[in-house]
């Protein structure tokens, strides 16, 4: 998305991204990857302020700039401030996506804490973080609220938290059927 003069201005793609009704629209998802590959200052302010708007479309369009950007040590105190703050669920998945993304165990504690969440969608973000943040040595409270959630009763929370883990336990390391594939792990995360 740039032009012949250079790349396109952040605001201008923050607009693209807000006029998208759809929060996995395709017109949305291109100017955020847009912005990412801009990945920066600029950008991360524009994420900030975002953030902290009055609608869930700016706020959860700002957690999902942060969560690919970069600025881990600038954008993870937004992220877990949120995540304690945060009334709106949608907004609450996409900052524990963004917890996933970055795969900085300082997040450990808000993701083990929105595990718990009423919200089916949050639950489901939380199963998809924790596996992401919970290093190579797994923290015991993590893998309890992840077992957790294995036991959903959203099958869609229950179907990520087992595969959640078996792929932080390395039971998903060994070879699958036939042989073919020997890191499931690394085919699932990093296809």
């Amino acid at each position: 998305m740039a032009t012949i003069g250079g790349p396109v201005p952040v605001e201008s793609l923050v607009e693209t991204a807000l006029r998208d009704p759809d929060q996995d629209g395709t017109a949305r998802w291109q100017a955020i990857a847009a912005l990412h590959e801009r990945g920066d200052l600029e950008t991360f302010t524009a994420a900030r302020r975002l953030c902290g708007g009055p609608t869930t479309a700016e706020r959860m369009l700002g957690v999902d700039i942060l969560g690919q950007l970069g600025f881990v040590d600038r954008s993870l105190p937004i992220l877990r401030f949120m995540a304690a703050s945060e009334d709106d669920p949608t907004v609450l998945h996409s900052v524990l996506i963004a917890f996933g993304h970055l795969r900085d165990r300082r997040a450990l504690p808000s993701a083990i804490s929105l595990s718990e969440h009423p919200d089916a969608g949050v639950r489901y973000g939380a199963a998809y973080a924790l596996p992401n943040i919970m290093g190579d040595r797994p923290d015991p409270a993590g893998m309890a609220a992840l077992r957790r959630l294995a036991a959903d009763p959203d099958d869609d929370v229950a179907d990520w938290a087992c595969l959640g883990v078996a792929l932080v336990s390395g039971a998903a390391g060994s070879l699958a059927a036939g042989g073919e594939v020997q890191d499931v792990r690394g085919q699932i995360l990093d296809p």
